[in-house]
């Protein structure tokens, strides 16, 4: 099965959220209705920026913490280098 981290961020680029879902496209679709109540629905947070596969749970959860560990400047620097336009990747999904 594959996994994928992926960060999520507002209109304004300002609010970040980090995730881990074995499906990409459903845990979107929740994102982006605002199917679940959290910080995502709180913030309006739901423009996919980044996002990344690993073949199993338990290394995609260590990636997902490490993550949430850097700075924002050094996650802003990860993002830039696959997104450099910060734009939504999910744009041309059905989300």
């Amino acid at each position: 099965m594959t996994y994928y981290v992926y960060i999520l961020t507002n209109w304004n680029d300002k609010v970040m959220y980090i995730g881990v879902t074995n499906d990409l496209e459903r845990r979107l679709y929740e994102h982006k209705h605002q199917l679940l109540d959290g910080f995502t629905k709180r913030y309006n947070v739901h423009r996919l920026v980044y996002f990344e596969q690993a073949g199993d749970v338990r290394a995609a959860i260590a990636r997902e913490k490490q993550l949430k560990g850097w700075s924002r400047k050094k996650k802003n620097a990860l993002i830039s280098g696959m997104n450099p336009a910060w734009r939504d990747l999910s744009d041309d999904w059905n989300v």
